[in-house]
């Protein structure tokens, strides 16, 4: 009874804790139960939908347990496309004014200003220290060792952001992970759903946590219990099959322990549209066909001698270059190695439920297409763009609204597809590129927030920093002329 008391006292103190804590911006109301709930524990996993400000929660639980003296270090580990989001938009943006913190971002080969930023996160003093680091960083040893270093130098919360990029029990990035948290102090680890493919991608994520949050030896102990495994043989060789899975209830009593779900139809509070973005990094064969079509297009404009048709092919040229191909002036398609597409499968893992993608270029489109037939199944997805015979148009809008049709993807042109349609069965909308003109852009935005849509719908805009993309986005948020603005700002 003792005992009992002692928890209810200290979980009341969490809580009021929470509800006199100075935040910079006021939570909804599933952020601050999430904090009352889990804000002190050790161990947390949080199951949040994309949009549902999962990085706010972590955020101010890293200043609250830094505000109570738990912690001085926060390690953020994640994708490459999300990691500078936190330093650069969503620490500034959400960490509380009287916290005091400095933050570097992680490099392998660290220029001058860069180093002294990554050095400084070891000087003795009371700030919180932040570093940020890409997932991938874990699967080398210079990066690796960093984080050890990092971790091991203070009383650190690390967190795990997309931790689906961890499930892999065998891959060397999830083996360090696991080493790095060791050291941490606290640790935590988001996602949208932990399940992308199968139960057993919980299990390495939940490993990285703690090895007895899920009371099993080892992965192989895992999925015996929780798998339906037969022997198969090929030719010289067998190997284990997995038919089904099982125990599936006593699986989720187990996360229910240490985890935090949230959902966007739960959240009644969420604005109506939600957006946020996704950076993707250039290949080298795309930054040298970029500075390279730049230069020429800044010279046609300074010249003067420029019209909007000149000016406007020009600017097309840079952007399908940050898209991944570039066509030449005697029609003849390109393709440049690049990340895009990757990115998207990785916000794809992100989500639940179907999902619209709007993509300007053919090429492009037709490539989405295949890489998501490639990972989720023929009949996953349906095109919907100048090529699609207006016979089979009606038919692919058919099965995308149909709740029970496995048709989930609805890859098309927002000038196409972006203007009297309905496909409100989607509450995620993905602009692996933006068309040039305001107006398609926001009907296109409407195909899914309409009537009909009965939950809040979250934008992702795949972003290339520094190109064409921000100028693109940026113009059209301020409904201005595209061609000339961006152009004619660099220029300037």
């Amino acid at each position: 009874i003792n005992y009992a008391n002692i928890v209810f006292l200290e979980r009341r103190k969490n809580i009021m804790t929470i509800q006199k804590y100075r935040f910079k911006n006021k939570p909804y109301v599933h952020q601050e139960a999430y904090l009352q709930k889990h804000c002190f524990e050790k161990y947390v996993a949080l199951f949040a939908d994309m949009g549902t400000g999962k990085t706010f929660m972590l955020i101010n639980n890293s200043a609250i347990l830094y505000d109570q003296g738990k912690i001085n270090a926060v390690l953020v580990v994640a994708p490459k496309g999300v990691y500078r989001n936190w330093s650069e938009i969503e620490i500034p943006k959400h960490m509380p004014d009287h916290v005091i913190y400095r933050f570097a971002d992680w490099s392998p080969s660290p220029k001058k200003a860069e180093k002294i930023k990554l050095d400084n996160l070891f000087d003795v003093t009371e700030d919180l220290k932040i570093l940020c680091m890409n997932i991938e960083a874990l699967s080398t040893k210079k990066g690796t060792e960093f984080a050890k270093r990092f971790v091991n130098a203070h009383d650190t919360l690390m967190i795990v952001d997309e931790s689906t990029t961890i499930k892999s029990p065998k891959a060397s990035r999830s083996k360090n992970s696991v080493l790095v948290g060791t050291l941490a102090k606290y640790k935590r680890i988001a996602t949208g759903s932990p399940i992308t493919k199968s139960p057993l991608d919980v299990y390495q994520q939940c490993e990285f946590l703690s090895p007895t949050l899920l009371n099993v030896a080892s992965y192989y102990s895992f999925q015996a219990r929780y798998a339906n495994v037969i022997e198969r043989s090929v030719a010289t060789h067998s190997f284990k099959m997995i038919t089904g899975y099982r125990n599936l209830d006593e699986l989720q009593t187990k996360l229910s322990k240490f985890s935090y779900r949230v959902t966007k139809d739960e959240c009644l509070d969420l604005p109506e549209k939600i957006y946020t973005t996704r950076s993707v990094e250039l290949t080298p064969e795309q930054t040298k066909a970029y500075n390279e079509m730049k230069q020429m297009a800044l010279s046609i404009f300074a010249e003067g001698v420029t019209t909007t048709v000149n000016a406007l092919t020009q600017l097309m040229r840079l952007h399908q270059i940050v898209c991944g191909h570039i066509k030449l002036d005697d029609g003849q398609l390109i393709q440049l190695p690049n990340n895009r597409i990757k990115e998207l499968l990785n916000v794809i893992e992100e989500t639940s439920g179907k999902v619209i993608i709007w993509a300007t270029y053919r090429n492009d489109i037709k490539n989405i297409a295949e890489a998501l037939k490639k990972e989720h199944g023929m009949d996953s997805v349906g095109t919907y763009f100048g090529d699609t015979p207006t016979d089979e148009r009606q038919e692919v809008l058919q099965k995308f609204q149909d709740e029970k049709n496995p048709m989930r993807f609805f890859v098309g042109n927002p000038r196409t597809g972006g203007f009297g349609v309905t496909l409100t069965q989607a509450s995620v909308v993905v602009y692996f590129s933006n068309s040039f003109d305001l107006e398609v852009r926001l009907q296109s935005e409407d195909r899914a927030h309409r009537i009909g849509q009965t939950q809040n719908v979250v934008y992702v805009d795949l972003i290339a920093p520094n190109t064409v993309d921000e100028k693109i986005v940026k113009s059209l948020k301020n409904k201005i002329n595209i061609a000339s603005e961006v152009l004619g700002e660099e220029v300037k």
